[in-house]
């Protein structure tokens, strides 16, 4: 997870749009939500990791500082002075400054060295470094499939950094040592909230804008070559501010059971990708539970919808009603503020862990987007 820092104190109403936000959240209170997010998944013997404490430690090794400030004074806006003010600056910095650098940026005006053409250019209100307020979800840049991960390749310009971030965390941290990669961020675009594990060795993932189907394909090259998966379900979606991600039209709250938004269920469709002697075979599309429960080996995957009538299961649906966290089967970290959705996930056996997000919902994206499993206990 990443606790809420600085990058959300940089927002304003006239950069929310270039760095990704929705809205201008009240940092102290969604570092409130947060901590008491990861408190109730301490409560149910889940180990929290924090990325920035993460990023801290790695910063100790030499070599991968090094990488670390590479990644951004290749930045091609810098120009050649500006760039070799910036490298001096962030050089000298102790690793916990520098990890709150490359997280939260770094203005114009912090950067005292500053000279040169393009420095004199710049408005005062600009970002040298720019924040990185979408590391909050820390689901997109990176996900788990077995005992490997992808690094994932996102789409937009504005959040690559966070990919860089993550692979240099589980390339260097020790607490990562010897874990093979699935996937590198150099690849074709693949986001992790269109990634879900809907069963041991099927994986779907939704496939638009943000993972394009050359971005599935390479996928599911590699998890096959693997061995992770016998079974990618490509997943077209239409994709606007409520509905980014596979994830935030559907998740996984039981070995059998999914919450989903109402206006999709009935019309979103799969394609069923298989090996096929090295080579890849796909089959002609299917209506999307009908393809997961067969991959999956069972009669049926059963759908609880976001709510009764249109109006409250579109609200819910913008609130992040479909994504839920699953902890464990029938246990599931949900918005409060969603009553109908965890109303109805109650009904069917679901036990909730309500969790605040008034501040944090600001940015579009709920509890699962907020976290990414690293490991999970067998069932």
């Amino acid at each position: 997870m990443h606790r809420p820092g600085a990058e959300l104190k940089r927002l304003t109403p006239r950069n929310n749009d270039k760095l990704l936000f929705d809205g201008i959240p009240w940092v102290g209170r969604a570092r409130d939500e947060h901590d008491a997010f990861a408190e109730a998944l301490r409560d149910r013997g889940v180990e929290v990791l924090y990325m920035g404490e993460l990023l801290q430690d790695v910063l100790e090794y030499e070599f991968a500082r090094e990488e670390a400030l590479a990644g951004v004074v290749e930045d091609h806006r810098l120009g050649d002075q500006l760039r070799h003010a910036v490298a001096g600056h962030l050089s000298g910095l102790h690793p916990e400054d520098l990890a709150h650098v490359l997280i939260g940026g770094l203005a114009h005006e912090e950067l005292k060295p500053g000279h040169g053409l393009v420095y004199e250019l710049m408005d005062r209100h600009d970002f040298i470094v720019d924040p990185l307020p979408n590391l909050l979800f820390t689901r997109d840049s990176s996900a788990w499939i077995g005992d490997q991960v992808a690094v994932t390749s996102l789409a937009m310009p504005a959040r690559r950094r966070e990919t860089a971030l993550t692979d240099l965390i589980y390339t260097h941290h020790p607490r990562f040592a010897g874990v093979r990669t699935v996937y590198e961020r150099t690849l074709e675009h693949v986001e992790g909230g269109d990634l879900l594990l809907l069963a041991p060795g099927v994986v779907a993932a939704g496939t638009g804008e943000r993972t394009t189907p050359a971005g599935v394909e390479r996928l599911a090259r590699r998890v096959f070559e693997a061995g992770l998966a016998h079974t990618v379900l490509a997943v077209p979606i239409a994709q606007d501010r409520a509905t980014m991600h596979l994830d935030t039209v559907c998740t996984m709250v039981d070995v059998d059971k999914v919450v989903m938004y109402p206006a999709v269920a009935d019309s979103l469709i799969a394609y069923a990708v298989t090996s096929d002697g090295g080579d890849l075979r796909v089959a002609p599309p299917r209506p999307f539970l009908e393809a997961a429960a067969a991959a999956m080996g069972i009669e049926r995957l059963k759908v609880i919808d976001t709510g009764l009538d249109p109006v409250t299961a579109e609200r819910e649906q913008w609130d992040d009603g479909n994504n839920t966290l699953a902890v464990g089967p029938r246990l599931a970290v949900a918005y409060e503020r969603n009553v109908e959705t965890n109303a109805r996930l109650e009904a069917e056996g679901i036990e909730v862990i309500r969790i605040s997000g008034s501040e944090l919902g600001s940015g579009r994206g709920g509890p699962r987007c907020m976290s990414c499993p690293i490991l999970r206990d067998p069932l």
